[in-house]
């Protein structure tokens, strides 16, 4: 078994409240919550209106395909997400 995490920072330019916030980013769930072989997390900064972190955990059983997952996200973060990414981070974990 193969598992990875995507560790992604946002700063969200503009927000004025943690509605907004949620309301930004809370399709990321949404998107991403149904894939089978993908755990996703607002891992930090939840109080915190224009800062935010999420977690993607990547799991199958060959290493491609984890990689091509957490592509697959980082490509949507980069391009389609109402937030400026200031971080991203990945990392194997097994």
């Amino acid at each position: 078994m193969k598992v990875a995490k995507l560790r992604a920072g946002f700063y969200l330019h503009g927000c004025t409240s943690l509605k907004e916030k949620r309301q930004r980013l809370g399709r990321l769930r949404d998107k991403f919550g149904k894939n089978t072989t993908l755990g996703v997390c607002e891992s930090a900064h939840m109080d915190v209106l224009r800062r935010a972190e999420w977690t993607f955990v990547a799991c199958a059983s060959a290493d491609h395909v984890v990689q091509q997952v957490l592509a697959d996200v980082e490509q949507y973060l980069t391009t389609s997400v109402d937030a400026e990414v200031v971080d991203l981070e990945r990392e194997w974990l097994v």
